[in-house]
Parts: C-alpha cells; structure tokens; sequence
C-alpha cells in the first residue's frame, strides 16, 4: 500500500501545475486588477500571502514572486493598490505612490480590499495569512498591520517604516508579527526613521524582527534596479536571497509548517 501512495503521489506531483490568473475587483468606485496564483499540487486550504507591490504598481516581478510563494504551496494574491490600467514609469511612479503614502486611511483601505479578496478564496485557509511587500509596498504591509489586521505577519522588503502623523501604532494595536528585512545603507530611510520605527513597535507590544543587510541599498531584491549602489537603489543577489530564506522561516513559524 505504501508503493501504491507513493506512486500515486508521484503521478499527481508529475501533473501538478501553478494555476495563475488576472481577478478584477472593486474598491469603492474604483476597478482593480490583481494576480491570483496558487499550485494544484496543494489540495484544499492553505495558507494564505498577500503581496503588495511597489511604486510602479503591479507589474512582472510581483507576479513571478507569486509564483515562487505559489510553488512553496501557498495560495497567493498580488493587490493592486492604483487601479487598473495605473502602471506609472519614474518619475510618475513617485507621484502616484505619494496619494497613498499622504493618504494613510486610502492606502489602508485599498490594502483591505486586496487582502478582503484573498480571504475570500476557497482555497485560503484564513486561519493563517501573511502579507509581504516591496518598496511602496513594504511599507503598506506595515501599515495593513498598523491597522490592527486580524493575520498572522506580515514581511516588509526594504520598505519605507514610519508612520504617518498620528497615525503610529498604540499599545496592542498590532496583531500580526513583523518581519522588516532592510537594507544597512538604504539612503532613503535614515538611522532616525529606523530608530523610530523600533521605537513605535515595542511600545504598541508588537512581536518584531529587524534583519538589516549589509551593504544593501534601497531595492535590494529587484533586478530591475540595476546594479549600480551609488544611484540608492541597485540588486544584490546576496541580499535577495537572505531575505527569501528569512521569509520562508518566518513563515514556517508562523503556520508552524
């Protein structure tokens, strides 16, 4: 009997395939477009990762790390926090992160209707649901967890960490564990907003880690930011590849895998 399972096993594993797919939603009177993926090799629930994108909006590289996490067995939901058709090239792009970024309750609220919809999946089992993001995007997991959402952690990836003005989170505001995987000479966010954001964590009595790279800049993950560290913000394949790892072991204690 165990030969039979075996085999069967590997029949369905030779079949398995990552299932991916365009979902529009809506936010109000706005239209959205996400990216749902998860993998057929995984039966029934199963943990559940939002992924929230950078400035640019929802493009190519957010869609192959819902792959990734797909491929990992998670049931995977990319946001889209502009709206469809909204993919701004720089210097647009830092335009249209800025609405959000000055607009908390906004960017909260579009963070809540993308995470509404992983919820929602059949496939998700909403006992156990994380949120990563990238850029623009790590810092709106921060702020889906400064909001006080009922998940389990959220992972932001060289994110922007304050808050905005009376917007920080208080005593037990935050229920998610924190994972803030950062780059240790990121121009863009100063020894002061660090401080300050370790600062605000422990007194809301959040569960927090801080993992910085070193001689990481801003966008540390991304190809697409070149190679060159004295513009801010360039690749490192080290980096890159740590801060996966990290992810996957704050997952594993997360979901207790």
């Amino acid at each position: 009997m165990k030969v039979i399972a075996l085999i069967l096993s590997l029949i369905t594993a030779s079949f398995a395939e990552v299932i991916e797919r365009d979902v529009e939603y809506q936010h109000k009177d706005t239209t959205l477009l996400g990216f749902h993926a998860y993998d057929t090799a995984t039966d029934g629930k199963r943990p559940g990762i939002l992924i929230v994108h950078q400035w640019t909006g929802l493009t190519d590289y957010e869609k192959r790390r819902a792959r990734m996490l797909a491929e990992l067995g998670y049931n995977v939901f990319a946001l889209d926090i502009y709206g469809k058709g909204i993919r701004p090239q720089p210097p647009a792009s830092g335009k249209e992160a800025g609405k959000y970024k000055g607009n908390r309750k906004l960017f909260r609220e579009r963070l809540h209707a993308g995470l509404d919809v992983l919820k929602g999946d059949s496939r998700t089992d909403p006992e156990n649901i994380a949120a990563i993001g990238y850029c623009f995007g790590g810092t709106g997991v921060l702020e889906l967890a400064r909001s006080g959402a009922a998940i389990d952690g959220v992972v932001s990836f060289h994110g922007g960490l304050g808050a905005a003005d009376g917007m920080a989170a208080g005593k037990g505001d935050i229920q998610a564990s924190i994972l803030v995987c950062h780059g240790a000479v990121d121009p863009h966010v100063s020894d002061e907003e660090v401080a300050g954001f370790q600062r605000e964590m422990t007194e809301a009595g959040a569960d927090w880690q801080f993992i910085a790279y070193s001689d990481a800049v801003h966008a540390f993950t991304q190809p697409m930011a070149g190679d060159d560290p004295s513009k801010g913000a360039a690749y490192q394949k080290k980096a890159d590849e740590r801060s996966w790892r990290h992810m996957q072991d704050f997952f594993s204690e997360l979901f207790e895998e």
